[in-house]
């Protein structure tokens, strides 16, 4: 909720979820389906691909393929995209720059590092990059958020997927994979 809220969006707008496959990502397409947004993903694996687009995408692009801003760029067309959230923004935030619409959106969730960017690249579209965390969230801004989340999933068009499962003694072992593994799917999750 928080990250469309930031980005400000509209029903019929469009919305790229990079990262798609994992516990936020697949939230972020959920939820961005339930506002009435056009939601394109990327995931990096066939099995990604295919949760992504059980979970709200209407479109999937692998982000392994080393053309596939191109193919965005080309499903879009020139209109580009209004909303994209960003999961590793060291990674992709150049690229997203050329694929947002005119005043365009970023939301940056994650990031592992610097990049460099080009400012004209916002310049032109008069597009805007946005960081968001729930931590700076007001606890009231915090309620709100859950309570629409627990509404969600209490009529359905909110479903959290479970990905990998660790005892608590393997955090050491899950935090290794969150950083260094292949690609998620679903909700890492740690158990007592």
């Amino acid at each position: 909720m928080h990250l469309l809220s930031s980005a400000r969006v509209k029903a019929g707008e469009s919305v790229l979820v990079h990262g798609a496959s994992g516990g936020v990502g697949l939230a972020a397409c959920q939820i961005s389906r339930a506002y009435g947004l056009k939601v394109l993903g990327t995931a990096g694996t066939e099995e990604g691909q295919k949760i992504v687009l059980q979970n709200g995408a209407h479109e999937v692009f692998n982000h392994r393929e080393v053309n596939y801003i191109d193919k965005i760029k080309k499903y879009v067309g020139e209109k580009g995209i209004d909303v994209i959230i960003e999961m590793l923004a060291n990674v992709n935030l150049s690229k997203d720059l050329s694929l947002l619409s005119h005043r365009g959106r970023v939301i940056v969730v994650g990031n592992r590092g610097t990049i460099e960017i080009n400012p004209r690249d916002t310049m032109a579209k008069e597009s805007s990059i946005i960081g968001v965390t729930l931590f700076s969230s007001t606890k009231e801004e915090f309620q709100q958020y859950a309570a629409a989340l627990q509404a969600g999933m209490e009529i359905g068009w909110l479903k959290p997927v479970i990905g990998s499962q660790y005892p608590l003694e393997k955090v050491a072992e899950a935090h290794k994979d969150i950083i260094h593994g292949s690609g998620a799917t679903g909700k890492m999750i740690l158990l007592l």
